[in-house]
């Protein structure tokens, strides 16, 4: 049996913006800081330890990998980053404003054409030079292969203890690996029309087992099983910054300088 956590990555200043942030790579806020780390403290208090943390290499998340990382117990876990891990690439649309609404006078081309970016309505659509969900779901398969897989098959061994992995990614990155998770053991084209995702540093977690001895097959039939969605308390007695510095990126120094102010020795 292998436990996953997948963790969205804290609020980043480009989802302040609310602009377009796919592989685009902007930085943690103050206020997303203050969530991973809120996050890797809960964890270390509850006793959880991972066996692994995996993260998307892109900024916000590697950075809120870190955060999780500093309050494991010793040993660390490794954090392994990977870019099979990133969220949907938006193409020509990265760092560019959401449209809530498409003008039904007006094809695609056109509303690119007047900065309006609006939603591409179908599964198979993309903006031009980036990724469809389509494409991100066949991502997501492939890190399930890639670097979920060899810990199934390592959970089956004599003797092996709790595996629990952490993965740190993205909203619609996470939602994809989850589904896919899912048609593993189902079979179904599609499995979670209803998730809703998750918030900065809300995590779900699943638990799979291999169906049998399979370690012949690439893709093994699977036990899949949802025991949380979109878990926040850790987020509980979190109090935003006013004044928009929440908002700001993380300046990663700053801890430095208050400690050099304090008279630290």
């Amino acid at each position: 049996m292998v436990t996953l956590t997948f963790i969205r990555h804290g609020q980043s200043t480009d989802n302040v913006k609310k602009v377009w942030a796919g592989w685009k790579d902007a930085p943690l806020s103050n206020h997303g800081m203050k969530q991973a780390t809120a996050l890797g403290r809960w964890f270390s208090e509850k006793g959880i330890r991972f066996t692994a943390i995996l993260s998307s290499p892109l900024d916000r998340a590697a950075t809120t990998a870190e955060a999780i990382l500093e309050h494991q117990p010793e040993p660390k876990p490794p954090h392994i980053k990977s870019t099979l891990l990133r969220e949907q690439h938006f193409g020509i649309a990265e760092g560019k404003p959401w449209a809530t609404r498409k003008d039904p006078n007006l094809s695609l081309e056109d509303h690119f054409a007047q900065g309006m970016f609006p939603s591409p309505p179908k599964r198979s659509d993309r903006f031009p030079g980036g990724e469809s969900r389509d494409d991100l779901a066949a991502r997501a398969e492939q890190a399930i292969n890639e670097l979920l897989l060899p810990y199934f098959w390592g959970a089956e061994g004599e003797n092996q203890g709790p595996i629990h992995v952490a993965v740190v990614s993205h909203g619609l990155f996470i939602r994809e690996i989850v589904d896919a998770l899912y048609r593993r053991e189902w079979g179904r084209e599609r499995m979670l029309e209803n998730y809703r995702g998750l918030s900065n540093t809300g995590w779900t977690r699943v638990v799979v087992t291999l169906k049998g001895t399979q370690y012949t097959t690439s893709s093994p039939k699977l036990s899949v099983r949802i025991t949380a969605v979109n878990e926040r308390e850790h987020l509980d007695n979190l109090v935003r910054q006013k004044g928009g510095i929440a908002g700001l990126a993380h300046d990663p120094r700053q801890k430095d300088i208050r400690g050099f102010f304090a008279g630290k020795p």
